[in-house]
């Protein structure tokens, strides 16, 4: 069986200027589900006695909830974006899900893609601060490999920074 904690997903912390993104782990979310939400083509030809149906396209989203945390930079990230009502490409951050059960020679199988941070709603729990909303895709995932970057034992419960590197096809 593998673990929901093997699948672990890392945020591009955007870098100052035009570099890449620091990809850091996302850590205090209760929720982070995945949702493929394919489109479907369904018609019925005249000859035939049943339906048919293609998947056209997908329009993929994680649903999101989590505790604020005061200096987690993710989290700092993502309240911002959702406090100052962020719009467009100011709105939008990578995220890299890294499969953990699916070790490689040079690290572990990876997707990365473009999200836009869409908020939902905030201060739902007596017990702690939260926020909730959705990653909406914004372009197509690229496959490839995550390095751990720290620490050094590549023990996945304490990795909190990765790098990625597509892998051609």
């Amino acid at each position: 069986m593998i673990k929901r904690s093997d699948k672990k997903a890392f945020y591009g912390i955007p870098a100052e200027g035009t570099g890449e993104p620091t990809f850091t782990r996302m850590k205090y979310f209760t929720e982070l589900a995945i949702s493929k939400n394919p489109a479907e083509y369904t018609r019925q030809y005249t000859d035939e006695d049943t339906e048919r149906t293609d998947v056209v396209r997908y329009s993929p989203s994680m649903s999101f909830n989590f505790d604020d945390y005061e200096g987690d930079a993710v989290l700092t990230d993502i309240v911002s974006i959702i406090n100052d009502e962020r719009l467009g490409t100011d709105a939008q951050r990578e995220i890299i899900l890294v499969d953990f059960s699916k070790p490689t020679d040079t690290g572990y199988e990876a997707y990365r893609r473009t999200f836009s941070v869409i908020a939902d709603s905030e201060g739902d729990s007596m017990d702690a601060y939260t926020y909730s909303g959705t990653f909406k895709a914004v372009g197509k995932k690229v496959k490839g490999v995550a390095v751990i970057a720290t620490p050094e034992n590549g023990d996945s419960e304490s990795v909190t920074t990765i790098t990625f590197t597509e892998l051609s096809e």
